[in-house]
């Protein structure tokens, strides 16, 4: 793989949906990776995941009382250097501390509450700085941010292709966060291009103008952020990871900073739980879903991004991003995997799983569902109370708050329902193609 893509800092997870209690799993670039929280060390850890011993994974085990990872198979224990400190079938002759049982303990850092890991050549990861966004950095409690992320079935270029076209959100998103009447030329400029990625500027901006203008940001290979300062209600960025998994495969990381000129939009988004916000971004993100899915075969089957000057259609300025991100990509080493080919296409089932895709991952989204489900069971037992009440009263004030009882339990059970849905799966449905 081109060092375009492995001398890189990688973010792998928010802080807050790591559980310090327990290690976890992610994959980058198609290399299996475990977190976790080293208390000695008081910093997250990523090892890859494997155990030298018998090469069994080992986020699947436990971080034991001496605060060390260990093997659920044969309890072999590392320290956050990767050291092995414990066999416990060691006899006497037998050294933990050999060459050969030791894991590698790769560099990690923690920006803007994302956790990343260095996938390059050890003695580069402190001269490269982490790839953050700029303006989070000025005057950071300024900002209202709220993030998500999801795991996708495309590649991370397709991803990036998809977040730079903002021609397509009137479209796309109709009745989602766009509108088919807001659609309209995108006469952008590209003013600069190098090897770290491009800058791009809409002087008009989205929605015909109404909001402001907005600049583009593509801080290669990972990054992207849109601009803008909406009149009357402050600065606005769309923050993008597109991480690389593997073929066919990529994790979002979407950020909403917001600065907002009022404390009132503030202090209401405040009020929105993050979990409920993670059932709106899936809706959102389901709208180009299954046809980008398709999208990534077809240009395949053309050659794929070294050949997307011939296979894309690319005439008005709306294309610049798509056009540029290209140059960029066949100037700097392709795509990351781009000698492997794209698995078989998924059905809209499998495309619109949120559980695995996210909630299972997401402490906010996993908690919320547990208690939906625990929820579930009481709901029902106040159903059937309301209506032993009803037919105990005979008429009387007990049957009528039987009734009401079993009204609330009945709303309770159908809202129950749909949040559970919305935690794990997706309808197929997209809002821009209802005919009401």
């Amino acid at each position: 793989m081109n060092s375009t893509w492995t001398e890189q800092w990688w973010p792998i997870a928010y802080v807050q949906d790591l559980d310090p209690a327990r290690p976890s799993r992610f994959t980058l670039l198609e290399r299996d990776l475990v977190i976790w929280w080293d208390a000695g060390g008081d910093r997250w850890r990523v090892f890859p995941d494997v155990c030298p011993h018998r090469l069994v994974p080992l986020s699947e085990g436990r971080i034991n009382a001496e605060g060390q990872l260990e093997c659920p198979y044969h309890g072999w224990s590392f320290d956050g250097d990767g050291h092995c400190r414990v066999i416990p079938q060691a006899e006497d002759d037998a050294r933990s501390e050999s060459r050969r049982s030791r894991c590698a303990s790769l560099h990690t850092a923690t920006g803007q509450g994302l956790l990343f890991v260095w996938m390059g050549a050890p003695d580069a990861a402190m001269e490269t700085p982490l790839p953050l966004v700029p303006a989070l950095e000025e005057n950071p409690q300024s900002w209202t941010v709220q993030d998500t992320f999801r795991d996708l079935p495309m590649d991370a270029v397709t991803l990036l292709e998809n977040v730079l076209d903002v021609s397509h959100v009137p479209f796309t998103h109709h009745r989602t966060v766009g509108k088919r009447e807001n659609a309209a030329p995108v006469k952008a400029v590209v003013t600069h291009e190098g090897r770290d990625g491009f800058e791009a500027f809409w002087e008009e901006g989205p929605r015909r103008g109404q909001l402001g203008s907005q600049s583009t940001r593509f801080h290669a290979p990972q990054l992207m952020w849109h601009d803008l300062t909406a009149k009357g209600f402050g600065r606005i960025l769309t923050v993008v990871y597109a991480v690389p998994i593997r073929r066919g495969e990529c994790r979002l990381f979407a950020r909403f900073p917001f600065q907002f000129q009022s404390t009132i939009p503030r202090l209401l988004i405040g009020l929105r739980p993050r979990w409920l916000q993670h059932i709106g971004n899936h809706k959102v993100l389901e709208d180009d879903q299954v046809f980008l899915h398709w999208q990534e075969r077809v240009l395949e089957r053309h050659g794929g991004s070294a050949a997307a000057d011939r296979a894309f259609f690319l005439p008005t300025s709306s294309d610049r991003y798509v056009a540029a991100l290209h140059r960029w990509l066949n100037d700097n080493g392709g795509e990351p995997f781009a000698d492997r080919p794209l698995p078989a296409r998924l059905g809209t089932d499998a495309l619109m799983d949120r559980y695995t895709s996210h909630t299972i991952h997401c402490r906010s989204c996993s908690t919320a569902l547990d208690r939906v489900r625990k929820a579930r069971p009481w709901s029902w037992a106040l159903l059937w109370s309301g209506a032993a009440l009803v037919g105990f009263g005979q008429g009387n004030r007990w049957s009528v708050i039987g009734l009401a009882c079993a009204a609330i339990a009945a709303l309770g059970l159908r809202q129950l329902g749909r949040w559970e849905q919305g935690l794990t799966r997706g309808d197929g449905q997209a809002p821009r193609n209802q005919l009401r």
